[in-house]
C-alpha cells in the first residue's frame, strides 16, 4: 500500500474498533457477525489491511453504523462535531475505498447528518443487494446506471437524480462501457439503544448490511484473514 493508503487504512481501523470499544464488543464477535475472520478485522483495525466497501459495510452493520459514517469519523485529526461547515477540496483529498466496479471516497469531513460520497465506477453486473436505515438519494454525474429497488427497475443517465426510503433492498449496475461516476448521500440515522446486542447501545438505526443468503457476504480473502 501507499502511504496515502496506508493512512486511510489505519484511521478507518482505528474507527472501527473505537466504535466497537464504546458498544463492549468483542473482536471475535464482531468478525463473527459480520461474516469475518477475526484474525482479518484484527488486521484492519491495527491499519494492515484496507477494507472493501462490501466488508466495511459488513462491519458498520454488526456495530449499529453505516459504512458511510465510519468513513467520515476516520478523521485526521478529528474534526469537531460542532464545526458548521466542511470543505473537501479535489479528488486527493480523501482517497478512496474500493466498491464493487470501482471506488467510494467521503465528500464531507467529519460524522453529520447527511453523508455524501463519491462513487466512480460501476459494477457491470449487480451484485448483492444493500439495506440501510436511512433514506438515500443517488445523482448520476456522467454515465448510465440502472438501478433496482425492491426489484423494479430504474435507468439513470448523466443528470438524473433517484430517490429512495430507507429500509428497501437496492442495488445498482452500469448500462454500457461508459465511465460511471455518482454522488450519493445517506442520511444518518443515529443509533438506538433498544434491539441491540447485549450490553451494546446500537440497535438497527443507521445500520447498512448487505442482503444475501442470511446475512453478508464477503471475499475469501477477506474471510480467512
Amino acid at each position: 500500500m501507499t502511504s496515502q493508503a496506508e493512512d486511510v487504512g489505519l484511521r478507518l481501523g482505528k474507527a472501527i474498533r473505537a466504535q466497537r470499544h464504546l458498544l463492549g464488543l468483542t473482536l471475535v464477535g464482531v468478525a463473527t457477525d459480520a461474516g469475518l475472520s477475526h484474525p482479518f478485522l484484527s488486521q484492519l483495525e491495527r491499519g494492515l489491511a484496507r477494507p472493501s466497501m462490501r466488508s466495511l459495510t459488513a462491519i458498520a452493520a454488526t456495530l449499529g453504523t453505516s459504512a458511510q459514517a465510519l468513513m467520515a469519523a476516520a478523521e485526521l485529526p478529528a474534526v469537531p462535531a460542532a464545526e458548521p461547515v466542511s470543505v473537501v477540496r479535489g479528488p486527493d483529498a480523501r482517497p478512496p475505498v474500493d466498491a464493487p466496479g470501482g471506488t467510494v471516497r467521503t465528500l464531507v469531513r467529519g460524522e453529520r447528518a447527511m453523508l455524501p460520497v463519491e462513487y466512480t465506477g460501476a459494477p457491470g453486473t449487480f451484485d448483492e443487494y444493500i439495506c440501510h436505515d436511512g433514506e438515500e438519494f443517488v445523482y448520476v454525474v456522467c454515465g448510465v446506471i440502472e438501478l433496482d429497488i425492491e426489484g423494479k427497475l430504474h435507468r439513470a443517465a448523466a443528470g438524473d437524480s433517484v430517490y429512495y426510503a430507507g429500509g428497501l433492498q437496492h442495488r445498482w449496475r452500469r448500462i454500457g462501457e461508459a465511465e460511471v461516476q455518482l454522488v450519493v448521500v445517506q442520511q444518518n440515522r443515529p443509533t438506538r439503544t433498544a434491539g441491540g446486542p447485549p450490553g451494546s447501545q446500537a440497535g438497527t438505526a443507521g445500520r447498512s448490511w448487505p442482503m444475501g443468503d442470511g446475512g453478508p457476504r464477503v471475499s475469501p480473502a477477506e474471510t480467512s484473514g
